[in-house]
């Protein structure tokens, strides 16, 4: 049974660098966050039952590249929405978009798949990655979010993501309205 916990884990030393970066950060920042802990949650099934804990909806993450594999794209959007990458390519003027490679996840993001989230971010220093948020991601008060790691998730209000965390982490955005048609 997944419980729901305030703030970072007791047992930091049993957790993987990555999360426990993203907790340090997040407390840096006097951000508040309420986390779950579970197994890999591999199936909308299963993240239904972590949306239910955290009481809300899990963005799906999607790590995309243009064709030359020169341009990165994070983009956050509702979990029920289809993706059309034609539709995102038109607004972002970017021809050809698919999903980059774990090996660039891995060197921008510092995640595996499975993984991918805005807390990500943190780790792309040299700025390769342009988050991408559908305008529905906003319009909630809470975003859920992996802290880099696919065995915990954590809710946190939308406007700290948005003009707290991604200003620490020199990141911006762009919003994009996609209607999966």
């Amino acid at each position: 049974m997944m419980k729901l916990y305030k703030g970072r884990p007791s047992d930091i030393e049993k957790r993987e660098q990555r999360e426990v970066r993203v907790y340090d950060l997040l407390d840096k920042l006097n951000i508040e966050y309420e986390r779950t802990d579970h197994e890999h949650a591999g199936t909308m099934e299963e993240c239904n039952k972590i949306d239910a804990v955290l009481d809300v909806v899990i963005c799906k993450n999607l790590f995309l590249c243009n064709r030359q594999q020169t341009k990165f794209y994070l983009l956050m959007m509702p979990g029920e929405k289809p993706f059309k990458t034609k539709e995102l390519s038109k607004q972002i003027n970017s021809a050809r978009l698919s999903f980059a490679s774990s090996e660039a996840m891995l060197k921008y993001l510092d995640i595996q798949p499975g993984a991918v989230s805005v807390m990500g971010l943190m780790n792309d220093r040299e700025n390769m990655v342009q988050l991408l948020v559908d305008e529905d991601v906003l319009k909630d008060d809470y975003i859920g979010c992996h802290p880099c790691v696919n065995t915990s998730s954590l809710k946190i209000k939308t406007s700290d993501v948005f003009d707290t965390f991604l200003k620490a982490v020199n990141h911006d955005y762009i919003t994009v309205t996609l209607t999966g048609e």
